[in-house]
């Protein structure tokens, strides 16, 4: 086993050894970390990753141990995955169900909640409908942009700066105080911005 500042630790080729895994599995579980707890590296070794032995041990124990879902449904690691959204946004989703109509809970596997996923899919589609009506020349604002869009506000106000492929420019800037600008876009143009972000 490899040291790093006295610490235990894997390379990735150890725990191909010590577990049997394959290179492509144990990629995509890093790739994924975010929606599955994957430890973050510990740090390099010889320009190679390494992680934590009894913390990377721990987390896969952990997976092994984890009751099986019934395949298409999806808690709610997977569903931020699918969609872009925060855990908070979706716990916030959950709460106003009453209101808006979500899904009911398909499957509980100790306090983990599952939905069936082609459900959840298609009323998200159907609540980010209900939240674009409106004149498609209207003009509005970042905020605006992300309810229409499903995402939550933080995660756009870097679109400006760095926008993603499809995004807009703003069809009229504001000068504020401080130096900022309010931007205004157009409804038309955030709704052909989900089109595309929606396109397989």
């Amino acid at each position: 086993m490899t040291t790093l500042d006295g610490r235990l630790v894997r390379t990735r080729a150890e725990l191909m050894d010590a577990y049997g895994l394959g290179l492509s599995t144990l990629e995509k579980w890093y790739r994924e970390r975010a929606a599955n707890g994957h430890p973050e590296p510990a740090g390099t070794l010889g320009g190679k990753l390494v992680w934590d032995a009894g913390e990377w041990d721990r987390w896969y124990a952990a997976r092994r141990s984890a009751p099986k879902v019934p395949p298409g449904l999806a808690d709610r690691d997977a569903l931020a995955a699918r969609h872009g959204l925060s855990r908070h946004r979706l716990k916030r989703l959950w709460a106003d169900r009453d209101a808006n109509g979500h899904p009911e809970v398909a499957h509980q596997a100790g306090k983990a909640l599952y939905w069936d996923a082609a459900e959840w899919d298609a009323w998200y589609a159907a609540l980010a409908e209900r939240r674009a009506d409106g004149d498609p020349d209207d003009l509005v604002t970042l905020a605006d942009a992300a309810r229409i869009l499903g995402l939550a506000q933080t995660s756009v106000t870097v679109y400006p700066k760095r926008p993603p492929a499809g995004w807009p420019e703003p069809a009229r800037e504001e000068p504020l105080g401080g130096g900022r600008v309010r931007r205004l876009y157009r409804r038309r143009d955030i709704l052909a911005y989900a089109a595309t972000r929606n396109r397989p």
